[in-house]
């Protein structure tokens, strides 16, 4: 069993709140827009970390970070991209290979909007974490916790941090 803490958007910004649920995750998930590498480089001190870059990302995030990150934690396939859509809209450059290849878990950042959608059409798991960062139009920062156990997703639960600014 893992315990997944997944965030995205943070826009440079890191704190003691973030970090507080870092420490009790087995692994973290970064879904782009990391902004300065203090942060993931904070998050790797204490925990494994995957992540993909993000639009705002600049070329040593580039180098460091995927587009796409595909990959099995227990017997779940994952697939993290920062600009990736929602069911029924997901981004063109993804869309094809989504329908052909549906990971079990697909996550997305870039929206600032929190959700967790089952995707009846292609029997997948939506998660946008919202955004950890104070950067944005969000009001409140979120993150997601859940647990993979085997191939089950359980106790997904939102975290909601603190006013955003």
């Amino acid at each position: 069993m893992k315990k997944i803490l997944l965030l995205s958007d943070t826009h440079s910004f890191i704190d003691a709140q973030i970090l507080k649920f870092v420490k009790q995750a087995d692994e973290v998930w970064h879904a782009g827009d990391i902004g300065n590498l203090t942060v993931t480089d904070t998050i790797k001190k204490l925990k494994p970390l995957r992540a993909v870059f993000g639009n705002i990302d600049d070329a040593s995030a580039r180098a460091e970070f995927p587009l796409d990150l595909k990959f099995e934690v227990e017997k779940v396939t994952v697939w993290i991209t920062h600009i990736g859509g929602y069911p029924n809209r997901y981004n063109q450059r993804i869309r094809e290979e989504i329908k052909i290849n549906p990971p079990k878990i697909f996550i997305a950042g870039h929206s600032h909007i929190l959700k967790v959608q089952y995707d009846k059409k292609l029997n997948l798991l939506h998660l946008n974490p919202g955004a950890a960062g104070n950067h944005g139009f969000h009001k409140v920062r979120t993150m997601l916790r859940f647990e993979i156990d085997n191939s089950e997703i359980k106790n997904m639960e939102i975290i909601e941090l603190a006013k955003r600014g």
